[in-house]
């Protein structure tokens, strides 16, 4: 980095703390974030929203304010295209996805980025949500490894899978370093490759 821009940064930079969208769909939003990413609602009203997974006040805050409208092409917009969520484990994160998926809620988008394997879904506004799990188990190895590795440089994006291989796969005693390997490697495609990363258009 640059010396110029170190010291234009915070000597003690803040931490993310949440991100709040703006719906018409206040209910259905809540029940999505809190069947998907286990937030519970703090305070919940027809006009604002504030929900949390964890010892935070809120990580997700929904507004409704008077004359809001939908977005007229969302996905070739501007903007937050996902937020995102991390399990702890890779175990976690594929039982996740079964879970989900037995409940008819299935992704749109499904990326092992080196740095973390992601499985993309839509709330009801279209908004992308990403539930991930770290590449590496730490933190600070994925974070070395993109900053250094030429492989990230090259295809920063990652390579597409079909999670229902990853489950054949563990269900056949694969460990998670020899599944990442193996998705990376492109072993479990999916049947069609997607041709972009946009939002598909939900309006």
């Amino acid at each position: 980095m640059p010396e110029n821009m170190a010291k234009d940064r915070p000597s003690r930079p803040p931490k993310l703390h949440h991100t709040t969208f703006t719906t018409l769909r206040m209910s259905e939003m809540v029940a999505w974030y809190g069947l998907v990413c286990g937030l519970q609602p703090v305070f919940q009203s027809n006009e604002a929203s504030w929900l949390t997974n964890d010892e935070a006040n809120h990580r997700i805050a929904l507004l409704s304010p008077p004359g809001l409208k939908h977005p007229t092409d969302k996905s070739h917009e501007t903007g937050i295209h996902h937020t995102a969520f991390e399990f702890d484990t890779f175990d976690m994160w594929l039982n996740n996805y079964i879970r989900l998926r037995d409940k008819g809620v299935l992704p749109f988008l499904k990326l092992d980025h080196g740095i973390t394997m992601s499985i993309y879904y839509q709330d009801p506004d279209g908004n992308g949500v990403e539930i991930q799990v770290d590449g590496f188990g730490d933190w600070a190895d994925s974070k070395e490894w993109i900053s250094s590795a030429k492989e990230f440089a090259e295809n920063p994006i990652g390579t597409f899978f079909e999670p229902e291989k990853l489950v054949e796969a563990r269900d056949a005693g694969l460990s998670f370093k020899e599944i990442h390997e193996r998705t990376r490697a492109g072993e479990y495609l999916p049947d069609v490759i997607p041709e972009n990363i946009f939002l598909p258009e939900v309006w």
